[in-house]
C-alpha cells in the first residue's frame, strides 16, 4: 500500500483513550490519516486493556479478528496494557501481529512503524521499555482526549499504591506526574477549542505532584487551572484515593464554582478486615469523617465509588457490612466488580476461592440496593433546576417528538447517568433544565425559559 492511513481501536478506560488520541496526533503529524474502515488502512493499531479478565478477553478478540482479516501490506500493532504485561503471550495467541508497543512508550508509534517498514520482521518487533521519567514531558504531544464539549487531561500515569488485587503498577510502573505547565497549556488549548468541561484523570489524581516534591499537588493544580482557564465552565476530578482527600483539597473544591461538587473515590470495600487483606486504607472513621466534611462544605456534592465483591476470604458478615455501609452513605453512583484473579499481584497466593456464582449473587444484591438508593436520590432532584451540558439530539421512537441528551454536574461521561431534555437546545451548550421525572439512573426535564428582567424605567404609569 502506498497510502498512509491508520485504523486505531481504543479499548478500556478514559486513560487509555488519552493515550490513543495522543498516538493519533503523532501519526497525523507524520502524514497519516485516520480511517474508520480497517480495510482502508495500511496500519492497524489496537490500544489494549489488560486490567481484568474480561478486558483481556475483549482485547484478544479484537486483535484476532483484525489478524484474521489482515491484508497484504498491512501492519498490525498491539499497544497498551495487555501488551505491556503479556507481550510474548500476545504474540503467540495472535499470529500476524507485527509490533508490540508498551504503555510507557506510546510516543514511539511513528518510529515503530518506520522500523517495521524499513526492515524484514519475521518475528514481531517488541518495543516494551520498562522506564518512564519523573516529570517527563511528552515531546509536545497533547495528553488529552476530547469528546464533543468535554475533554480528559491525563495529569499522571502509573501508581505507587500497594493494592493487593491490582496489576496496574506491574503494567504502568510507579506514579509519574506531568509538569504543571504542560497541563495548563493543554487546558488553554482545550478552552480555545470550545471545550466546556475538563476532566482530570490519572490512576490516582490525589497523588499528583508527590514525585515532583509538591504537597497537596492536586489542590495546587486546581487553583492554577481556575486562574488559567476561568472561562471553562466545569472542571471535574476522577479517581481520588481514600486517605488523600485533604482538607485543602476540600476547601479548594468548595471555593471555586468551576470545580464541580463531584468526586469519584473508589473505596473497594467497607469492612476493615477486608480492606487490610486488600492492602487498602482501612480506617473507616476517616471515610465517614471525610465524607461528612465534604458534604458540609459542598451540600450538593455528588459521590461516585466502586466496590469489589468476592475477594478471597470475604465472609457473608463482611459483605453485609458493605451493604450496611452503602445504605448509610447513600452514594449517588456505585460501580461493582466481582474479584478477578490476577497472576503476579500480591493477592495471587490467596487464589480465587469464592465460587463465581457467589460473587455474582453478591454483586446483584449490592446493585439492587444501590438501584433503590439511586432512584431515591434522583427523585429528590425532581422540581429542581440543574445546569445540563447538551451532548446529543434525537427523536422519541414512534413519534416526531424531539429530545436532547446531556449530563448534569452529577454525571461523568460514559459511566454515570444522563438527563433527557424535551426539545433540542444547541449542542455543546449548558442550559438550565427543570427536572420533571426520575428513573433509576437518568433524569428527564424541560429547558427552563429565562424570563427577561423588567426595569422600572421601562414601565410607564398612566
Amino acid at each position: 500500500m502506498d497510502k498512509k492511513a491508520f485504523h486505531l481501536i481504543s479499548l478500556g478506560c478514559a486513560k487509555n483513550t488519552v493515550d490513543s488520541q495522543s498516538m493519533a496526533q503523532l501519526l497525523a503529524g507524520a502524514g497519516y490519516q485516520a480511517t474508520g474502515d480497517h480495510g482502508e488502512a495500511d496500519v492497524l493499531i489496537v490500544n489494549t486493556c489488560g486490567f481484568i479478565g474480561p478486558a483481556k478477553q475483549e482485547s484478544y478478540q479484537v486483535l484476532q479478528e483484525l489478524a484474521a482479516n489482515k491484508q497484504d501490506g498491512q501492519l498490525l500493532i498491539a499497544a497498551g496494557c495487555l501488551t505491556q504485561r503479556y507481550g510474548v503471550e500476545v504474540a503467540q495467541k495472535v499470529p500476524g501481529i507485527d509490533g508490540l508497543l508498551g504503555t510507557r512508550r506510546w510516543m514511539d508509534i511513528v518510529e515503530v512503524i518506520a522500523r517495521l517498514r524499513s526492515q524484514p520482521h519475521p518475528e514481531p518487533l517488541y518495543h516494551l521499555p520498562e522506564t518512564a521519567s519523573v516529570g517527563q514531558d511528552d515531546g509536545g504531544t497533547l495528553r488529552v482526549a476530547q469528546q464533543g464539549p468535554s475533554a480528559y487531561i491525563k495529569i499522571a500515569d502509573g501508581c505507587r499504591r500497594p493494592c493487593a488485587f491490582c496489576a496496574i503498577p506491574l503494567i504502568k510502573g510507579t506514579a509519574v506526574s506531568r509538569q504543571e505547565r504542560a497541563i495548563i497549556q493543554e487546558a488553554r488549548y482545550l478552552r480555545d477549542r470550545g471545550v466546556r468541561e475538563i476532566i482530570l484523570i490519572a490512576q490516582d489524581t490525589t497523588d499528583y505532584g508527590h514525585d515532583l516534591g509538591m504537597k497537596d499537588g492536586l489542590a495546587q493544580l486546581l487553583e492554577e487551572l481556575v486562574q488559567a482557564v476561568p472561562d471553562v465552565d466545569w472542571i471535574r476530578v476522577m479517581y481520588a484515593y481514600p486517605g488523600y482527600v485533604t482538607d485543602r483539597l476540600i476547601e479548594v473544591m468548595a471555593k471555586h464554582p468551576q470545580i464541580l461538587p463531584y468526586l469519584d473515590m473508589p473505596l473497594q470495600h467497607a469492612h476493615p478486615m477486608m480492606l487490610r487483606r486488600m492492602r487498602r486504607p482501612a480506617n473507616m472513621d476517616w471515610v465517614h469523617g471525610t465524607l461528612e466534611k465534604m458534604r458540609a462544605a459542598m451540600p450538593e456534592l455528588a459521590l461516585r465509588t466502586t466496590f469489589i465483591v468476592g475477594y478471597p476470604g470475604e465472609t457473608e458478615e463482611e459483605f453485609q457490612a458493605l451493604l450496611d455501609f452503602v445504605e448509610e452513605m447513600r452514594f449517588d453512583r456505585v460501580g461493582a466488580f466481582t474479584f478477578s484473579f490476577e497472576p503476579g499481584t500480591a493477592s495471587e497466593p490467596l487464589g480465587d476461592p469464592i465460587p463465581e456464582e457467589v460473587k455474582l449473587e453478591r454483586k446483584e444484591r449490592l446493585m439492587a440496593l444501590q438501584q433503590r438508593i439511586s432512584l431515591e436520590n434522583n427523585q429528590a432532584q425532581v422540581g429542581d433546576t440543574l445546569e445540563v451540558l447538551i451532548e446529543g439530539h434525537g427523536e422519541v421512537e414512534g413519534s416526531q417528538e424531539h429530545i436532547a441528551v446531556g449530563r448534569s454536574y452529577r454525571d461523568a461521561p460514559e459511566i454515570d447517568g444522563l438527563v433527557i431534555v424535551d426539545g433540542q437546545p444547541p449542542l455543546g451548550e449548558i442550559v438550565p433544565v427543570r427536572i420533571t421525572g426520575a428513573m433509576t439512573y437518568d433524569l428527564t426535564g424541560t429547558v427552563e425559559v429565562q424570563q427577561p428582567t423588567i426595569l422600572l424605567d421601562d414601565l410607564s404609569v398612566e
